[in-house]
């Protein structure tokens, strides 16, 4: 681990993947990347190079996902409430969390992000920044960093708007980073290619 921050990550992992699968068959975060790894194991590998803790919310039923999440490293949540969105995930993900002070969200289909953003995010975290988010070509992208003040929004979100609103903040912190992978997340079987 280069960077060993204090924040917990929180890797969301509930999504159906409709536009990968539309027929439902297959589970896009289970698919192998070419270095064969599956999406979400890899997501989550390189969140766990920076933090000691990564939550993964899984919806109830994805008990494979739920099995390799948990290989990877990871103490999964299942969240039921899942179904209505990101925001009902990422405050299932705080809830589960009773002792963290800040927290780095990452997406399972976003296997692409350069360890050294995470780090970059979870060094202003860690520096007290109470929101942090890496910006590719002036484009936000993932993860996205929150501090302890966030904390009662956080558990409030429901539906599948997640953080945007917060994000919208005065109070974000920028990073500029060389780094594509912030925004590209798989969504199509093509996508898989390219690591």
């Amino acid at each position: 681990m280069a960077y060993a921050s204090l924040a917990t990550g929180v890797l969301l992992a509930a999504g159906t993947g409709s536009r990968f699968d539309p027929e439902g068959l297959r589970n896009k975060l289970l698919a192998p990347l070419p270095n064969g790894i599956a999406v979400a194991h890899e997501a989550a590998h390189r969140l766990l190079l920076v933090v000691s803790r990564v939550i993964a919310v899984v919806r109830p039923g994805a008990e494979t996902l739920a099995h390799t999440l948990n290989e990877a490293g990871c103490d999964v949540v299942f969240a039921p409430g899942s179904v209505r969105g990101m925001g009902a995930s990422l405050a299932a993900a705080i809830e589960a969390d009773t002792e963290g002070e800040s927290w780095i969200v990452a997406l399972a289909d976003m296997p692409r992000i350069a360890v050294t953003t995470i780090e970059a995010v979870a060094r202003e975290l860690d520096a007290g920044k109470p929101l942090v988010a890496p910006f590719y070509d002036g484009q936000r992208g993932h993860p996205v960093g929150f501090g302890f003040g966030h904390r009662e929004a956080l558990l409030a979100l429901d539906g599948d708007a997640g953080a945007r609103a917060l994000l919208g903040s005065q109070a974000l912190t920028r990073i500029d980073v060389n780094d594509p992978g912030i925004l590209r997340d798989v969504d199509t079987p093509a996508d898989l290619d390219g690591i």
